[in-house]
Order: C-alpha cells, then sequence, then structure tokens
C-alpha cells in the first residue's frame, strides 16, 4: 500500500551528517556516488557495521588468478554487438528558448540552469488515478508561481502495462500532463521500467507488471542473481535483452513498445510541455546493476555491495567471451572471493589494495566485460529511444548513479560490483559519458548537493570529487550534463553546493559552460514550510541568474519574498493538501 507523503518525509529526510575527515588514502580523481541514505553514524561506521554476522557461506572456485603469464592481450575484448556503434543516431535537439548546446556542451545563449522539481512517487495510484488531485494542482501553481521550470514524474511500466501485454492504461498521466500543460510548467518525463520499493527513499511499492512477474517465476533467471542464488526481482536481467522471454517479446522490445505506446498517446504535449524523456535502464531508473539493495536489510550503507551476474543469461555470455579469449577457465562464474555486500575493501582477496584481484588480469577481463555489458545494455535502449522520439522536439537523457562511498580506496568496490569500472587507474565514467554522445543524449548524474567533509571518515566517501571527476568525463565526452540532489535538502549550505556543482566551475576552461538543468528531489509537505519555502525561492532565483550572479543569498531573499507572499494561497493550500 503506498504510503502517504507525510510517510515519505521520515523516511527521505536525513540526519545532520558528521564533522570534517581525514583519509589515510586521498581520494583519486575517480568518480564516486551517492545513491545511498545516509544516517549520521555513531562514531565508528566499521567498528558500528556488523559485517561479518549472518555471512552467507563463501564459494571457492574460482578465485582470482594469479598467474605469472602475461595475459594483457585478452583485456581488450572485442565489441559484443558491433552492429550497435553502426546504428548510432545524433539525436538532440531543444526548443528555442531554453538552453542550446554547442559542440562540446557549451551553452549557445543562456546562462540560467533550469530548475525542475520530482512529484511524488506514487503520484499516480493504483487505479490510475491522480493521487492528491487537489495538493497536486495546488503545487503545480506554486511552482510555477516561484520560477521552477517544470516537473519530473515517473511514469511507472508496472501500473500503465500492469494487467497485459500491449494494454497501456495512461489514466492518470493523462490528467497530471495536462495539469502540468495548465499551469505551464514542463515535464520531464520518466519511463520507470523497473520495481518502485526496496531502494533508497523509495516511499511505496510498485511492482513490474503482473505478466512479467509471471514470466520471472516460471524462468527464475529472468532476475539478477548473486552469487548465493539470491534473486532481485527489480528490473529484468540485461543478459536476456535481445531474447523473446516476456510473451514472445524481448524486454527491449517492450521497451520500445511503452515508448511508442507513449509518444501516441501525448504527441500533442511532445515538443513544448514534455520536454525530456529520461529512459529507466536499471533499478532506480539507473543504468547499473541492482547491486546494493537495501530491500530486507540486504545492504547497508556504506557496504561494498555485489556482483549480480549469476543468472544463466549472464553467465552464458561470460563463459562465450572467456573462450573466444582462450580463458575458458574464467568464464564459469564471477570472482568469489569478492566479499558479501556489507564488506568492506580490505576485508576481501578481490578488492584490497595491495594484490588484490580487480588489478590482475583476471580481474581486468572480468570487469572489462561485466562494465561492457551495462553500457550495451545502455546502447540498445538508447537505440529504441531515440528512433521512436525522432523529430519530436523532445530531447533523451540517462541517469547515472553517483556512488560516492570507498572513492577514496585504489579499487572504487562499490562502483565496481555496480558496473561502473572506475578505479583509481582508470576512467570509468568516461565511456558511459562517449556512449551517451553518439545518440545526443544527456548525462544526468546525482549527489550534487553533498560536500566530501560532510561524509564518513572511515568509509572514504568523496562526492565533490566524483562530481568532478564526471564533470570532466562528460566535457571530453561532448556530451551535456544534468544533475539532481540524492537525499532531500532545505538548508542554505546545500543550495549553495548545488548552484557551485551546477555552475562547472572545474577547471580555467569551463568558463562558458553549465549544467543544462537541475531536478530538485522532493515535493513533500516539507518544501511547503515557510521558511523551506523561502529559502527554495531564493535557490531557484540564484539557479536562473547562473554563475555570472553576484548577488548574496540575503539579498536574493529579500526580493524573493515578494515571490514568497505572491505564492502564500497556493502554498498553504498545497502544504495542507499533502499532509492530508
Amino acid at each position: 500500500m503506498a504510503m502517504n507523503l507525510g510517510h515519505q518525509i521520515g523516511t527521505l529526510s536525513g540526519n545532520q551528517i558528521p564533522t570534517d575527515f581525514s583519509t589515510g588514502e586521498q581520494p583519486s580523481s575517480a568518480t564516486a556516488s551517492t545513491s545511498a541514505v545516509w544516517r549520521a553514524p555513531s562514531g565508528n561506521l566499521r567498528s558500528n557495521s556488523p559485517q561479518e554476522t549472518v555471512s552467507p557461506p563463501m564459494l571457492t572456485p574460482p578465485l582470482t588468478p594469479r598467474s605469472a603469464g602475461d595475459w594483457s592481450h585478452l583485456i581488450n575484448l572485442p565489441t559484443l554487438r558491433p552492429d550497435l556503434s553502426a546504428a548510432c543516431q545524433a539525436y538532440a535537439t531543444e526548443e528555442a528558448g531554453t538552453a542550446e548546446w554547442k559542440e562540446g556542451g557549451r551553452k549557445e545563449e543562456k546562462k540560467e540552469v533550469p530548475v525542475f522539481v520530482m512529484m511524488p512517487l506514487d503520484s499516480v495510484s493504483n487505479g490510475n488515478t491522480v493521487n492528491r488531485k487537489k495538493a497536486m494542482n495546488a503545487s503545480l501553481h506554486a511552482l510555477k508561481s516561484a520560477g521552477v521550470e517544470g516537473i519530473m514524474i515517473d511514469v511507472w511500466w508496472g501500473l500503465v502495462e500492469r494487467e497485459a501485454p500491449g494494454c497501456y492504461n495512461w489514466g492518470g498521466y493523462t490528467e497530471i500532463l495536462d495539469m502540468a500543460n495548465k499551469h505551464g510548467l514542463r515535464v520531464q518525463a520518466v519511463m520507470s521500467f523497473h520495481q518502485c520499493g526496496g531502494n533508497v527513499g523509495d516511499s511505496c511499492t510498485i511492482p513490474l507488471p503482473k505478466w512479467v512477474r509471471e514470466e520471472m517465476e516460471k524462468d527464475p533467471d529472468l532476475a539478477y542473481t548473486d552469487q548465493w542464488g539470491r534473486r532481485n526481482y527489480e528490473y529484468v536481467s540485461l543478459g536476456c535483452d535481445s531474447l523473446p522471454v516476456l510473451k514472445g517479446r524481448s524486454p527491449v522490445q517492450c521497451y520500445a513498445d511503452f515508448m511508442r505506446a507513449f509518444k501516441d498517446h501525448f504527441k500533442h504535449l511532445l515538443g513544448h510541455t514534455v520536454m525530456e524523456i529520461q529512459v529507466g535502464m536499471g533499478p532506480a531508473g539507473e543504468l547499473r546493476y541492482p547491486s546494493y539493495p537495501e530491500e530486507n536489510g540486504t545492504w547497508k550503507f556504506p557496504g561494498i555491495g555485489a556482483f549480480q551476474c549469476y543468472d544463466k543469461y549472464m553467465l552464458n555470455s561470460l563463459k562465450a567471451v572467456a573462450e573466444a579469449a582462450g580463458k575458458p577457465e574464467w568464464g564459469g562464474t564471477g570472482p568469489t572471493d569478492a566479499g558479501h555486500y556489507n564488506s568492506w575493501p580490505e576485508d576481501t582477496p578481490f578488492f584490497k589494495k595491495d594484490g588484490g584481484g580487480w588489478n590482475s588480469h583476471y580481474g581486468e577481463f572480468f570487469l572489462s566485460w561485466y562494465s561492457r555489458m551495462l553500457i550495451e545494455h545502455g546502447e540498445q535502449i538508447l537505440l529504441s529511444a531515440t528512433s521512436v522520439f525522432k523529430d519530436t522536439g523532445v530531447k533523451i537523457s540517462v541517469k547515472v548513479a553517483g556512488i560516492h562511498w570507498h572513492y577514496g580506496t585504489r579499487s572504487h568496490a562499490p562502483e565496481l560490483t555496480a558496473g561502473y569500472y572506475n578505479t583509481r587507474f582508470r576512467d570509468g565514467y568516461l565511456a558511459i559519458a562517449q556512449m551517451l554522445a553518439r545518440y545526443g543524449a544527456v548525462f544526468n548524474f546525482t549527489c550534487l548537493e553533498m560536500r566530501d567533509h560532510e561524509q564518513p571518515q572511515d568509509a572514504l566517501c568523496a562526492p565533490e570529487k566524483l562530481v568532478r571527476q564526471v564533470a570532466l568525463a562528460t566535457k571530453e565526452a561532448q556530451v551535456a550534463l544534468a544533475g539532481e540532489n540524492a537525499l532531500p535538502r532545505h538548508d542554505e549550505s546545500a543550495h549553495e553546493q548545488i548552484l557551485q556543482a551546477s555552475s562547472l566551475n572545474i577547471d580555467g576552461s569551463m568558463h562558458e559552460r553549465e549544467m543544462c538543468a537541475f531536478t530538485y528531489l522532493r515535493m513533500n509537505p516539507s518544501l511547503f514550510q515557510p521558511d523551506n519555502w523561502r529559502r527554495f525561492v531564493a535557490f531557484v532565483k540564484k539557479m536562473k541568474e547562473g554563475k555570472d550572479g553576484r548577488r548574496c543569498w540575503e539579498q536574493v531573499e529579500r526580493e524573493a519574498e515578494y515571490f514568497v507572499n505572491a505564492t502564500k494561497p497556493f502554498v498553504q493550500e498545497a502544504a495542507l493538501a499533502l499532509l492530508h
């Protein structure tokens, strides 16, 4: 049963974070990410982490090979799907009046960073109607009056195509998009092909379509699987992307048909109200493996997570690639010495800094395959999305998770288990950015509100360094970058950090480049509390000024009082309606 927004506040709000930390190892210019709910630790996180209790039995074969021979020639494996590169299309259109991007991700005219606001996860009910319709209308009115550019809303596969293949019920989405159109708000529509529930901030449960779950019950290998046989039903395994396992269609065909049905139903809104399609590509809508599931307490921050490559479809792929590389003994299974979900890097033979398997020839072979499977998955879906929405005036975006914990280690273990082959010695985000650039898609990244010193000391978190690395990767790939905050924050410190991050003041060569958009998480009663609302209105005004803005927060907040007073009736109505 979906929880109301009053319950969401407790679920989504984070406590204050500890003070500065100094790390033993300096975080590299790799990546850090922040999809994790963060609770203030009492003292040392490591000592409080029951990492060795209820540890599943460890399998032995194969331990990471340490052969002295030179297997470096095996690392540059052949592309798994060479046809995809030939099928790439440039797809980047932007309506006049918004940011126009040139080569290199540079804006031609405007300096502002438009702000969007995420709608509640349960904006559409299980009965395909609008939840809290009165509150929704009042909230949209208030957001528009405050200068917000638009909204982001999840369009759930599990609601729209719930009962039968090809039977789409757009119900409440028609009403919400019409409301947005009436209020003059633009829409970022998320094609949410994942389950809602089991991830950070999930305040309601929306499973995959009924008929998809039926097929997964018949063939459990359609679900991602870890080395202990635990199945994850958040998202269909990418190992069967092209196989007709869902009532005669492949998962990628189902996603394409869904997007095509959306386009046909909302064609009158595309290009002027619906301006962006964010294509879900994994759990939480992110391009990643479900390596750190919170459901049933499987994973807890800041554990390293676990590889998700043990369903038969993934193992078949691994076996074929290993045999093609002349190392069939590497194709039977993934690493079995990589710890478990709540391990720390130095507790595992595979991820430890000195002599760890991640830095061996076998490790390079496995991680190259694992990450390339993920990128290829994204490429197949992007190929469909750009084809469906071609010539509609809609841009395509993809969300990448911000995994910032243990970023300061050499192996970057949590990023590796999620499918991002990013280590101290290798840039894993450039390959993703280059793939998105081939389709003109926007790279959407999270954790913009976080500062390094706010994070736990012993987990070597570094969200600022992660954002910097991603910004540099998107610059090199010449792809537009957009951002989100990972956790709800209403304080000026977080707003200031978002302003700094979105301005892309990374180095001297980025003075003409800013993020193309920022999406604020999330609309709830707390946002409309008087002090929070005043700060939010000032934040939106500062974002509109862009990096050329020179006014202090106090001056902007004084000017924001006009907007606060103007929107007061709508804000009060929205806050009361959302609470009830």
